[in-house]
C-alpha cells in the first residue's frame, strides 16, 4: 500500500516554508524603495551577471555641453566642444546567516520550529540586506540640520522638523535636478521617509496645523497627511534613528552594562546607580553612540519601568517585550535626546546590484541534515550584492530632534 509522507511531498513542504521565508524577507523594507537595479537605469545592455564580474560595478557619466553664445560664422567653422567623463562605483559584498538545531528538538518542540525558523531566517535576511541600503542612503555628505548632531536638542523648537523645511528642500532638489518619480503630466515628486515622531511634529506645525484645524480635520484625526508639496511622506518606525546621539538630557544617564545582557531579558544591570533617573528621557538606548557615518545595527531603545539600585526593569522590542539583541558587558546606556532622520529622494537615488542566481532578496540554503546519523538540521540564507550612491545630489538627509523627547 502506497503511503503519502512528507518525504514524497518534499517540494510542497519546501514551498510552504519558502513562503514563510519570503514573508519575512520582503517585510518592512523602507530604504530599499530609494534604489533601482542598475540594469534598469543605464547598464548599456549588460546583464546583472555581467555587471557583477569584478569587485565593483562602475557607473559612467558624461558632462553636458555648454550652451552656445555666438552666431554661426559665415567664414569659419564652429569649434567643437569636448565632453568630460566621471565614474561612480557600487561595491558589492556578501552576507549570510544560518540556524542549526537538533533533530530531537524538532521531535520534542511544541511549536512548529521549522516554520518559525524559515520566517526568522527571512526576517534576518531582510534586515541585513536593508542595513546595506541604510548605510548607502544615510552616509552621504549632503546633510541639513539646525545644529551639529551632538547638539540637537528636543527642547529647542528650531531643532525639530516642521512643514517649513519642505519648500526649501523642494527648491534645492529642483535646482540640482535630482531625479524623482515622474508623473503622467511630466511633473516630478519625491519621497520623504521619516519616523512617526517626526511625522507628528510636521503634522502639528505651521500651515499643516492650521489647515488641519480649519479645513481638513482628517490630517489630525485620521493622520491623513500624505503629501506636502512635491514630497510624499513615508512614516515608518523602521526609519533610521541615531539613538541618544543628540544633546544630553537635563537628568543625564550615561553609564554602561555591568554583565552581558542576553536577548529577551526584561531587566538590565548598570554600572552606576541610575535608579533615581528612571523617568528621565523618553527612551534609554543601549549600544555605541553613532556620531558619524558608522552604523551599529544592534543599538536598541528600551523604556525603563522601575529600578532597584542598579537593576532596571525595561520594556524592549524583543518578541517578549524584552531586549531584542544580546549586549556585551560595558555597552553604553544613555538617555540623551535621539537624532531622527528624514530622507528626501526618488527611486533612482540609490543603485543596487545583486547576483541573479541568488536573487534580489537572497535565497535560502537548506534545510539540510548533517551528522553521521542525520541528527542535525540547518537552515540559512545568503546574498551577493550591494547598494551605492552614484551621485550625492540625489539624496538629501535631514537630521532633527523630536518634541516627544522635550
Amino acid at each position: 500500500m502506497a503511503i503519502q509522507t512528507t518525504s514524497n511531498l518534499t517540494n510542497s513542504i519546501t514551498n510552504i516554508y519558502k513562503g514563510k521565508y519570503l514573508q519575512g524577507a520582503k517585510a518592512v523594507r523602507l530604504y530599499d524603495q530609494f534604489a533601482t537595479p542598475y540594469t534598469e537605469i543605464g547598464a548599456d545592455g549588460k546583464t546583472m551577471d555581467q555587471l557583477m564580474q569584478g569587485t565593483a560595478v562602475y557607473v559612467p557619466f558624461l558632462s553636458d555641453m555648454t550652451p552656445g553664445t555666438s552666431a554661426i560664422s559665415q567664414t569659419t567653422d564652429v569649434t567643437p566642444q569636448t565632453l568630460t567623463d566621471a565614474l561612480a562605483s557600487v561595491t558589492h559584498t556578501s552576507r549570510g546567516e544560518a540556524l542549526q538545531w537538533s533533530q530531537q528538538l524538532t521531535i520534542e518542540a511544541y511549536t512548529d520550529y521549522t516554520a518559525s525558523a524559515y520566517e526568522k531566517v527571512g526576517m534576518n535576511a531582510m534586515e541585513t540586506i536593508e542595513s546595506l541600503a541604510i548605510e548607502a542612503a544615510l552616509a552621504g555628505s549632503w546633510v541639513e540640520r539646525a545644529a551639529a548632531r551632538a547638539s540637537l536638542d528636543a527642547g529647542t523648537a528650531a531643532h525639530r522638523a516642521s512643514d517649513a523645511i519642505f519648500r526649501k528642500y523642494d527648491a534645492m532638489l529642483q535646482m540640482l535636478r535630482a531625479p524623482g518619480y515622474e508623473l503622467e503630466d511630466g511633473s516630478i515628486v519625491w519621497s520623504a521617509a521619516m519616523h512617526p515622531f517626526v511625522f507628528h511634529d510636521i503634522s502639528e506645525s505651521g500651515n499643516v496645523e492650521a489647515i488641519g484645524n480649519l479645513a481638513q480635520p482628517g490630517i489630525h484625526l485620521n493622520w491623513e497627511l500624505g503629501q506636502i508639496g512635491r514630497f510624499r511622506l513615508l512614516s515608518s518606525p523602521y526609519a533610521k534613528v541615531f539613538g541618544a546621539a543628540g544633546a544630553d538630557n537635563g537628568t543625564n544617564v550615561a553609564t554602561t552594562l555591568t554583565p552581558e545582557e542576553t536577548a529577551l531579558s526584561t531587566s538590565i544591570v548598570t554600572a552606576a546607580d541610575v535608579s533615581a533617573s528612571v523617568a528621565a528621557g523618553l527612551f534609554w538606548w543601549i549600544g555605541t553612540e553613532e556620531t558619524g557615518s558608522t552604523f551599529y545595527h544592534t543599538n536598541e531603545p528600551v523604556k525603563p519601568l522601575s529600578a532597584s539600585t542598579t537593576t532596571i526593569t525595561v520594556l524592549g522590542t524583543g518578541p517578549n517585550g524584552g531586549l531584542r539583541f544580546t549586549h556585551a558587558a560595558g555597552s553604553a546606556v544613555r538617555n540623551a535626546d535621539s537624532v531622527y532622520t528624514i530622507l528626501f529622494g526618488g527611486p533612482q537615488s540609490l543603485t543596487k546590484v545583486f547576483a541573479t542566481d541568488v536573487g534580489e532578496y537572497g535565497m535560502t540554503v537548506g534545510p539540510k541534515q548533517t551528522g553521521l546519523l542525520d541528527q542535525f538540521n540547518s537552515l540559512g540564507w545568503k546574498f551577493y550584492g550591494g547598494y551605492g550612491r552614484i551621485s550625492e545630489h540625489r539624496l538629501l538627509r535631514y537630521e532633527c530632534s523630536t518634541s516627544y523627547e522635550a
